[in-house]
């Protein structure tokens, strides 16, 4: 492929400032291949920007004149993707996070990855790689990470054709998080009659350090379920690939342990103790199901026991939220239905 065959492209990169974005970078700048047209970053911390410290940047090599920063002023990764692909002008736009490491060849790949897209393929998705201890089995932030190796559609490493996000209004900024805006999407797009497919650059997604309690912070995720139902159908799941949870057995065990305390304020023990044992099993069973595959430690032990508690309630709590926020959003139309590439 001669310097003036290959698919012109840029790379959007949304970021909190975290120190992992000077890794992000700098694997970028030493990847081989054609560079990108435009590096953007789109700087989603809150607050005006004169009051924010500078984005951790390398020297960039090469990519230094290529590079923007632009403001999305805290509003989300969805709001600052949008901000960023609005900003580039080439046939194609790669999203990248800022906590992965694309591969020594990766921008040689991806070059073929885009060449080899048929016209009505518009998107290519990256191959995820998440390194895992070797000398023990991984913890349970661990493993929810390496999750992200079998995802469909994830903006860690995902390029797009910047005709189909003009299509199709980019991604949907109601949702907040780091969570479902990818998945919602591709099936928007797969919904316009388009197609999806899986490339062969390889990019790493090391696991970020985390304190105990990070489950309970994503449990937040459970509204934007809601609104994924909302928009996209009982069988989102399916044709998202995504795994279905455990939300029914949250439910259950939630509405066990309420039971349990309005039972025995009502003076029934019996019937009291009954609710407060289905709670016991299926927080128990919740807890085994976290640990077993895990390394057993004393303090990963003591977490999962204490957390899978508070999640049943709090998955519960943060669904029936987002279905409550999202009640009156308009199902999208109906179109084709297939997942994509697998």
């Amino acid at each position: 492929m001669n310097s003036g065959s290959w698919p012109a492209y840029s790379v959007v990169i949304p970021t909190l400032g975290r120190p992992c974005l000077a890794a992000c970078l700098d694997a970028l700048a030493l990847s081989a291949g054609p560079a990108p047209e435009r590096v953007v970053l789109v700087d989603d911390r809150p607050g005006p920007r004169h009051s924010r410290p500078p984005l951790p940047l390398p020297a960039l090599g090469e990519l230094r004149g290529r590079a923007r920063v632009l403001c999305s002023s805290g509003r989300g990764p969805a709001a600052a993707r949008n901000t960023g692909w609005r900003a580039v002008h080439t046939p194609w736009v790669v999203f990248l996070d800022d906590d992965v490491q694309v591969g020594p060849a990766w921008r040689t790949r991806l070059v073929h990855d885009l060449a080899q897209a048929a016209p009505d393929v518009d998107g290519v998705q990256g191959v995820i790689e998440v390194p895992l201890p070797g000398d023990r089995a991984p913890t349970d932030w661990e493993r929810n990470t390496a999750g992200l190796a079998g995802a469909r559609w994830a903006t860690a490493d995902m390029a797009y054709r910047t005709a189909v996000l003009q299509a199709v209004g980019g991604f949907d900024e109601r949702f907040p998080r780091a969570f479902r805006e990818d998945a919602d999407l591709a099936l928007r797009v797969l919904a316009a009659g388009r197609r999806l497919e899986r490339g062969r650059r390889t990019t790493r997604h090391p696991v970020r350090p985390a304190g105990r309690w990070v489950s309970l912070r994503h449990q937040a995720g459970n509204a934007d379920d809601a609104l994924m139902l909302r928009l996209h159908g009982a069988d989102w799941w399916h044709r998202a690939g995504a795994p279905r949870g455990r939300l029914s057995r949250h439910a259950a065990v939630t509405a066990a342990g309420a039971a349990a305390v309005v039972l025995a304020l009502a003076g029934r023990r019996g019937a009291g103790l009954a609710a407060a044992a289905g709670w016991a099993l299926g927080t128990a069973e919740f807890a085994w199901a976290r640990i077993a595959p895990g390394p057993r430690t004393r303090s990963e032990v003591t977490a999962m026991l204490a957390t899978s508690a508070v999640i049943p309630p709090l998955a519960v709590g943060h669904r029936l939220r987002g279905a409550w926020r999202h009640r009156t959003a308009a199902p999208l139309p109906a179109g084709p239905r297939g997942g994509g590439a697998p």
